[in-house]
């Protein structure tokens, strides 16, 4: 028998074909996880800093001269961005088309100088260095009125976009609002036009209240797979605490949001024996400027930022592509219970 359910945010549907359930260890196969190509050279690590460009922010804590080594985190922009903050913003209009110069801003964030460490194994103050990184940079180009909406990832493994194996995060600033974001602004806007609360409060409530779904709970946040995952052991990250922008993330939750982002990768791992992921952060459009003030105040109370954990174990076919209607072979209360046990059988997580 198959389920249908309702994404409450994006209003796009999943299938839930039990008939196709199979097991964790059934979603691994070197077709879904080819290996990162190996490289001699790396322009992320240690002693290449001239190789890329002039970093924008860097950690160092014991001191030394930007774009020279001695750093723990730097954020460069990306040699091959996509769009370029120093464009500026003209559009331009042919019959029922539309365009614009190419400006936003694409910068990565190197992690770590560690080659080889994973994010997993982070200890977790230096994962809350680099979450505040994020936060730094979400903040200083929101300043910029011509960026209306920036998104934050991760690719990790190949199959993921991955492009170098050194531990990097990526972000890239648009000059528009992407279709996909404005589905979740109408989505959130009806429920608190009808019922004056955050969406996605509501959902944390619920889903504390359910438990079927809860991957890991901590003081501030809570892991779930969501009631409508579009893929197999999708996870979602959310703040117990309403706040529409990552920038407004406390330093005393930094630390929880590193162990539940820990927790739940751990557990991703573990069940499907390192698959490539792609995480990815949402939060409120950027609504800078006096003429947006109003717009600014509404978003604020509407939206609810969060994270998408999405592991790349299957693939979109066909009927997902034509139809934006999705399949997912295992429910989300079967994967949450799964990575449950993961969680429970790691005596680092019980820490």
């Amino acid at each position: 028998m198959s389920i249908l359910r309702k994404d409450p945010l994006s209003d796009s549907w999943v299938i839930f074909s039990e008939e196709r359930t199979i097991r964790p260890q059934l979603f691994i196969h070197p077709e879904t996880r080819p290996p990162m190509p190996v490289a001699s050279y790396c322009p992320f690590c240690p002693g290449h800093e001239s190789d890329t460009p002039p970093e924008i922010r860097a950690h160092r804590p014991n001191g030394g001269q930007p774009n020279g080594p001695n750093w723990q985190i730097r954020t460069i922009p990306n040699k091959f961005a996509v769009l370029r903050v120093e464009e500026p913003l003209r559009r331009h209009g042919d019959g029922i088309y539309d365009s614009m110069e190419g400006v936003g801003a694409h910068e990565i964030i190197i992690e770590t100088p560690n080659h080889d460490s994973d994010i997993v194994s982070y200890p977790l103050d230096h994962l809350v260095r680099v979450l505040a990184m994020y936060r730094e940079r979400t903040a200083d180009l929101t300043r910029d009125e011509r960026l209306r909406y920036i998104q934050l990832f991760r690719n990790y493994g190949f199959a993921a976009g991955q492009a170098v194996s050194h531990p990097h995060s990526q972000l890239i600033a648009l000059p528009i609002i992407p279709s996909s974001v404005q589905d979740v602004i109408r989505s959130v806007r009806e429920h608190f036009d009808q019922k004056e609360r955050c969406l996605l409060c509501d959902i944390v409530s619920q889903e504390i209240k359910d438990r079927s779904r809860l991957i890991f709970e901590n003081d501030g946040f809570i892991c779930v797979c969501p009631y409508a995952a579009k893929f197999p052991f999708e996870a979602h990250i959310y703040p117990k605490r309403h706040q529409a922008y990552f920038r407004a993330i406390a330093d005393e939750e930094l630390p929880q949001f590193a162990q539940a982002l820990q927790i739940v990768l751990k557990a991703l791992k573990n069940a499907l024996a390192d698959p490539p992921y792609n995480y990815i952060l949402h939060f409120a459009p950027n609504y800078s400027g006096d003429q947006y003030e109003k717009l600014q105040k509404q978003i604020a109370d509407e939206f609810h930022w969060y994270m998408e954990v999405i592991p790349r174990v299957t693939r979109l076919a066909g009927f997902e592509v034509g139809t934006g209607c999705f399949i997912n072979p295992t429910l989300p209360e079967k994967a949450a219970a799964y990575l449950r046990e993961m969680i429970a059988s790691d005596p680092a997580s019980q820490k």
